[in-house]
């Protein structure tokens, strides 16, 4: 079983992260992770926190001699800007009044944060309590996690991408075969060069305007095998767990498999993926479309695994909303703590390793293995049963 776990909020001394049932025998290095931490940190529309951070996980235990042990393997994350706030975020009591003006309590509640639930469900007087947790700097260390969880997937093949489908009211038209390395020297994450400029010029409008501005990102995981995950339980769904990983991403609002919402008004002829007849027995069961984004009964079904999320804007803005304070529930406007004013482009990182940890995890459910190389006996093996069953 392939499972992480976070700490650490965004203005304390950093991020730690535990991840466990990765095999021994993987080949993994701080600077392989850093380049994806790097990804998350591009993209037009970052705030000023980008400009602070230089994210760098540290590995700690888990990895000898650059081989994973098949232990747990513990990293963490160091926030630089946790210089300006050892008194706002201090372990200890404070001894004598705040000197630092960070310390003050929040009590001015954001519309669309998790400010007003949580202060209510853990009985705070101070947001802050919640606000540092909720924040997406977490999403740094589902990014380090996800580098290790990419780079299990990438040697049996699997291979992950995403890019930006809209910002605003902006839609790319993505070409039939998409240039990625193009998509990662673009801002906006877009493999629609026209589309990307007017996304840039839209993020521009809501920065002038001291608002924020949403968008849709699109992961897709290419080399999946058929049949991980399963069709009989509910929470073995493998559509489900992507599902629900993506929509644990801060600002996620709507999560879709292929054509999700496009499909609704179609009729069936119109929506399934046919399959070919088999004329290469290592590579059975194509489909003349992926409609369906992969999946059929929960499964993956060989073609690329292909999700969708929406990331609505973001709550914190320079032009704050009409809201309430939390100590007397007289109007006030909201709390502005700084923040991006598009999420869109980083999202699409975030995604890709949430994606990346779902399937490392059926993966391994489905293969098993303590090492590399068990486990790729194993996977192979399964490969040679997948053909036609009375043909080869």
């Amino acid at each position: 079983m392939v499972r992480f776990f976070t700490a650490g909020e965004s203005h304390g001394q950093g991020l730690i992260i535990i991840l466990e049932g990765v095999p021994a025998g993987l080949a993994i290095s701080e600077d392989y992770i850093g380049v994806h931490l790097a990804r998350r940190q591009k993209g037009y529309g970052r705030g000023g926190r980008m400009l602070i951070e230089q994210d760098r996980a540290k590995i700690i235990s888990g990895v000898r001699h650059g081989l994973t042990l098949g232990s747990p393997i513990g990293m963490t994350l160091e926030n630089k800007d946790w210089a300006n706030w050892e008194e706002a975020m201090a372990i200890e009591p404070l001894d004598g009044p705040p000197q630092s003006p960070r310390t003050q309590r929040v009590t001015r509640i954001r519309p669309g944060h998790a400010d007003l639930p949580g202060a209510m469900k853990y009985g705070f007087e101070d947001v802050r309590n919640v606000l540092e947790r909720a924040s997406a700097r977490e999403t740094a260390a589902r990014v380090a996690a996800g580098a290790i969880a990419i780079k299990l997937l990438e040697e049996f093949g699997i291979q992950i991408h995403s890019h930006v489908l809209s910002i605003g009211s902006i839609n790319a038209e993505p070409p039939e075969t998409i240039d990625w390395a193009a998509v990662e020297e673009s801002p906006v994450r877009c493999s629609d060069p026209d589309a990307a400029l007017k996304m840039a010029a839209e993020i521009d409008a809501a920065k002038e305007a001291g608002d924020t501005v949403g968008g849709t990102c699109e992961i897709i995981a290419e080399n999946v095998p058929i049949g991980l995950g399963s069709h009989v339980s509910w929470d073995r769904k493998i559509d489900g767990r992507v599902t629900q990983a993506l929509m644990s991403i801060n600002a996620v609002k709507a999560v879709s498999i292929g054509l999700g919402w496009e499909i609704a008004g179609q009729r069936g002829s119109q929506v399934q993926d046919v399959i070919e007849p088999v004329t290469d027995p290592d590579n059975p069961w194509r489909r003349k479309t992926n409609r369906l984004g992969g999946t059929e009964g929960g499964m993956t079904n060989g073609m690329p695994l292909v999700a969708r999320f929406v990331v609505k804007p973001i709550a914190t803005m320079v032009t704050p909303l009409p809201s309430v304070d939390l100590d007397t529930g007289e109007e006030v406007l909201a709390h502005f703590e700084r923040s991006d004013v598009c999420q869109a482009p980083p999202a699409c990182v975030v995604g890709e390793a949430m994606v990346a940890l779902i399937l490392a995890d059926a993966f391994m459910e489905k293969f098993g293995g303590d090492s590399i190389p068990e486990t790729r006996r194993n996977f192979e093996g399964y490969l040679k049963t997948v053909g036609p069953r009375k043909v080869y």
